[in-house]
Order: structure tokens, then sequence, then C-alpha cells
């Protein structure tokens, strides 16, 4: 089996993308990111995630963005209700650079070449760097910014949810049998994983599961 390594939220999405990467065949190195964000029971989700679909291994990374803050998710602002105009206060400055950076550093020391990840450019809150020529941009660097890159045989970005709505990507997980209550996806989830039901994360999940004509196992507060 090949090594890959998969950016493992605690999420629906990563998740999702955690079981299409053991279904293609990869050693799937599953990696989660402590940076300081408000809703810290996601990284108990990736845990629980990691064990039950098999990852060949799972590391968390302390990267610590609450000491430049800027965001709803790591400083004192208010997550805001969905609908508003622009880029939403629960962006996080340069996260799924960074993210996607230690991703591709544990890949070059693991021999692997290939980095999966869930980002989502049709239901999503309309982050930069969720879009498919941030993913693009991303590969082309790796490939140039390594020694891997340059002297091996590079790297592949895959995010196989890029173009697919929430309810594909429901349908998708539950294909491959993924335990969606086991997921985290709220921005404001309590010590327990419980959801709010008012954000922008809670919103779009629920939608997808709706849309699905999926039972939705999320716990709400």
């Amino acid at each position: 089996m090949k090594n890959a390594v998969v950016l493992l939220s605690g999420g629906m999405d990563s998740a999702v993308v955690l079981a299409i990467a053991r279904e293609r065949g990869f050693a799937a190195h599953a990696l989660s990111v402590a940076y300081g964000q408000r809703h810290t029971s996601e990284l108990a989700a990736a845990a629980r995630v990691a064990g039950a679909l098999d990852a060949a291994a799972h590391k968390t990374v302390q990267v610590d963005l609450r000491s430049i803050g800027g965001s709803a998710l790591t400083a004192d602002i208010e997550v805001p209700e969905p609908g508003g105009a622009g880029i939403p206060a629960t962006y996080v400055p340069a996260r799924n650079t960074i993210m996607l950076s230690v991703a591709l550093g544990w890949a070059e020391v693991l021999g692997a070449a290939d980095i999966f990840c869930g980002v989502n450019a049709v239901d999503y809150s309309g982050y930069p760097d969720c879009r498919p020529e941030f993913i693009g941009a991303f590969e082309r660097l790796a490939n140039v910014a390594t020694k891997a890159g340059v002297e091996g045989a590079g790297f592949r970005i895959h995010a196989p949810l890029l173009r697919l709505g929430k309810d594909a990507i429901v349908r998708e997980g539950v294909r491959l049998g993924v335990d969606f209550a086991a997921t985290v996806s709220c921005y404001r989830a309590d010590a327990d994983g419980r959801a709010c039901g008012h954000c922008d994360a809670c919103g779009l999940r629920a939608a997808g599961f709706a849309a699905a004509g999926v039972a939705d196992p999320t716990r709400y507060a």
C-alpha cells in the first residue's frame, strides 16, 4: 500500500475523505491540527474517526493560530449567524495553507506523494482557501518547495469533495460506511461535541442530510 497523508479535522467532510483514501488503497496517515480553535471537541472526533476508519496512523500537531487571532474561531469574536455578505468572520487567516504545509512536511518524511484534504467549493462559506485555484497553486508550490518535489516523483494534492454538494458528500459517506455521529462540524460545539444548530457549519450540515434524505445523527446542545 502506498502512504498518503489525510488532513482530518473531525468534521464530516474530512471523515469522508479519509474513507475515500482508504477505498483507493492508500495507507492513510491522518493528520489533525490543534490550531487554537474554540471548538476543540472536533479533535476528539478526529481521533474517533481515525480509529473507526482504520487509519494507518493519527497524529495531532500543535500550531498556535490563536496568538495571531483574526477569526471568530481563534479570537474573542462572535461566531456570525448564516447569511452575511462576503467572507465570514469564521475564516481563519492562512489556515488551509498552514495545514497543507504541515501535511506536506509529514508526507515528505513518510515518502508519500499523495495528500488528501476535504476542501469544498460548492456548499461552503466562501473561504478563499477552499477553491480550486488554491488547490492547484499549492500543488505547484509543493513541487518546487521540497526535496521530494524537485528530486522525486512529486506531490499530488487530492480534494475529492471539491465540486460536490453537501448532499452528495453525505451519500458518499453512507456508501463508504462513515459514522457521521462520530463527527463534529459545529463552530460552537461544546466540550461534548454537541452542536449549536445555528452557525453556518450547522446549517450546511443539516441541509446536506435533508437534501440527501438521510437521517441527521447530529447531537445538539
